[in-house]
């Protein structure tokens, strides 16, 4: 435990019972997860492979096993379960399948495959009614509501339709053998807490549990927490009331406070010495999130000198804003390059609450020839064509998959609609056959209608001849003849309007077969196996921001730091955001303009417009009311100092110009 602070000690040390830790922004609460790791498998209290610690990310999830991996040297730390809620549910039903009724090889279905199903079953709705039944359906499961349950429970015509749809859904479900990514966890919980024989087995397999970012666990995930836990409780659990910024997607921050009823003998350690931020950024943070009502108040501090105040911007617009933002970047960045004063394009980012806000920041960064990364942009491997690749090749390497099956099969379009699919799947269950093989069977083809059985045998052709290519081909040559045999880029060409957007989305099947020439390719023994590694990661995994300034969401930002951070937007109706000033849900907002501050390690911009042009007519704008609850003190307001105003603006505006000089005469 050398190098820890003392709370940081007491939270690694306790060992014995329930544990919260309530670690603030830059507290170093990932450290202490994986000294807490360390010190249970050093002192001999539990195995490394009893131990489970819990993320919300893939990526924080690696990052953890990689310093895990630093800390505990040989053998020791070999079974220790490091992943993501979903992973966890995963194994489990991988493990205990037959007893939620799911055959061995079941598959998962991903946001778009639900999608396709709702639509089948709403013949005819519009694109919003089937968004908006998708998400219905994924609250009642983030709740951990069976179909019955959910019925049950349903208040109005709306939520008794909804329900009625999620058990005609699930019944689809169960007949293609396959999951959603909300049942990787509504079904754990739902075994666990009604087979005692199963729960006590997995409590003797997970012995010690800790559970990160507990504060964005919705209803089903503590569930699963306290099922895993038992009576005992030995586990750990961090999180940050003040940065529980995801009620839109089901968390419910009321978690934390649960912990304690649920567990009257929970031990509660408050990290609240931040090693991120200058104690300015602290005190201006600590006064906002003040006005949040608190069960465990925090004080974050910092050994950190006190740093620049906090500029407070008034800008005409949004044009203006995102104008006077690029050459700040501009010119500071110019400036430290050019005096080698090691801070890099990467050491800037701008925080905004909502994408659209991007588009302006864009323009003037690019005028000025600063690079610059947008996150939250469509993954690449998200693209429709690419999944579409990626599925023919995963049925080529498994033909179990049934999840893969199914969107080949209508990639491209053929004579197979999804009331024929859910005939087939009927068929394939009855003969105990996964879709692919029943597909195969002339028997069972003869029990559907001859065009959708000659469709589907014309379908089986191509998957057996580019199976016995995979045998001899290399994986990239396989994805490009994959791309031709299938009909996917006949139909991307019927698909698109124009030779130019053809281009871009072909284009996107020729990069896919690139990432299959790389070093990736070489660590997976076949095209399928590495096709199935891929539909994990993002277009981010290939393609990291470099050296550029960063746009990104408040939302994207959590668990990130940058020396110099700008937020955008600071008024009434953006931030806080216009429904939560109606529906008076201002805590929230709160706690997402506090993410941002707090992302902030050297110096902060907060800029808000004083219009907008909205429906063809300007809008009077007002200053975000947050803004009047940071401490006076911290804060560097606009006018305020106007010497200082001017010769800043003068210095600012020769380097601007001196950058559109140089652009013009490239």
């Amino acid at each position: 435990m050398h190098g820890l602070n003392p709370q940081q000690t007491a939270a690694v040390a306790h060992c014995d019972g329930p544990l919260l830790v309530l670690a603030g922004a830059g507290s170093g609460k990932t450290r202490v997860i994986v000294e807490k790791i360390a010190h249970l498998v050093s002192s001999a209290r539990y195995p490394a492979k009893r131990i489970a610690a819990i993320t919300f990310t893939n990526k924080s999830a690696k990052e953890m096993r990689e310093r895990v991996a630093r800390r505990i040297r040989g053998d020791a730390g070999e079974g220790l379960t490091i992943s993501t809620f979903h992973a966890l549910g995963l194994k489990l039903l991988q493990i205990e399948h037959a007893k939620v009724g799911l055959k061995r090889g079941f598959s998962i279905f991903d946001s778009d495959d639900t999608a396709t199903q709702l639509r089948d079953l709403l013949a005819g709705a519009k694109p919003d009614a089937v968004q908006a039944a998708q998400q219905l359906i994924s609250r009642a499961k983030n709740g951990g509501l069976s179909p019955e349950q959910a019925l049950a429970a349903a208040q109005g015509t709306r939520e008794r339709e909804a329900a009625a749809l999620y058990a005609r859904y699930q019944a689809r479900l169960s007949a293609f053998n396959a999951v959603d990514f909300d049942d990787l966890i509504r079904l754990p919980v739902q075994l666990l807490e009604s087979d005692l024989d199963c729960v006590a087995a997995w409590r003797e397999r997970i012995g010690y549990l800790l559970v990160d970012e507990c504060q964005d666990t919705n209803d089903a995930q503590y569930r699963l927490l306290k099922a895993l836990a038992g009576p005992k409780g030995n586990f750990t659990c961090v999180g940050d009331d003040d940065q529980s910024i995801y009620a839109w997607r089901g968390a419910n921050p009321e978690n934390l406070s649960q912990l304690a009823q649920d567990y009257p003998a929970l031990k509660v350690v408050k990290l609240e010495q931040n090693y991120r931020c200058s104690n300015r950024v602290l005190r201006a943070a600590n006064a906002l999130i003040a006005h949040n009502p608190h069960e465990h108040p925090k004080q974050l501090w910092s050994a950190q000198a006190d740093g620049e105040r906090i500029r407070v911007w008034e800008c005409r617009d949004s044009a203006h804003e995102a104008e006077r933002v690029a050459g700040e970047i501009h010119f500071l960045g110019t400036a430290r390059l050019q005096k080698d004063m090691s801070a890099t394009w990467s050491d800037f980012c701008v925080l905004f609450r909502g994408n659209h806000q991007s588009r302006a920041l864009e323009k003037a960064l690019q005028l000025l020839r600063v690079p610059y990364h947008l996150s939250g942009g469509t993954a690449f491997l998200d693209r429709g064509e690419v999944k579409d690749a990626l599925s023919w090749l995963r049925l080529i390497a498994n033909p179990e998959d049934d999840s893969a099956f199914l969107r080949a099969v209508q990639s491209p379009k053929r004579e197979v609609g999804a009331t024929t699919l859910a005939r087939l799947a009927e068929l394939a269950q009855a003969a105990h056959l996964p879709l692919s093989r029943a597909a195969e069977s002339v028997g069972l083809l003869k029990q559907l209608p001859a065009r959708a059985a000659n469709a589907l045998s014309a379908f089986v052709d191509i998957v057996r001849h580019l199976r016995s290519e995979a045998a001899r081909l290399p994986p990239a040559d396989l994805v490009r003849q994959l791309n031709e045999r299938s009909g996917l880029l006949e139909s991307l060409r019927a698909q698109c309007k124009t030779e130019t957007l053809f281009a871009i989305r072909r284009g996107n099947l020729d990069e896919l077969a690139e990432w299959f020439e790389g070093p990736r390719a070489q660590m997976s023994r076949n095209a399928g196996e590495l096709a199935a590694q891929l539909a994990l990661l993002t277009h981010a995994d290939k393609n990291d921001a470099g050296n550029q300034v960063r746009l990104m969401s408040l939302h994207g930002a959590k668990g990130l730091e940058f020396r110099y951070v700008f937020i955008v937007g600071v008024e009434d109706g953006t931030l806080p955001h216009d429904a939560s000033i109606d529906e008076g849900r201002l805590d929230e907002e709160r706690r997402l303009l506090y993410v941002g501050i707090t992302r902030a390690k050297e110096a902060l911009w907060l800029s808000h417009s004083r219009e907008a042009q909205r429906w063809g007519s300007k809008l009077r704008l007002q200053p975000s009311r947050f803004l009047d609850e940071l401490p006076a003190a911290e804060l560097q307001r606009d006018g305020a100092d106007p010497v200082a105003d001017a010769a800043r603006k003068n210095e600012r505006a020769t380097m601007g110009f001196a950058a559109i000089k140089a652009l013009l005469d490239a």
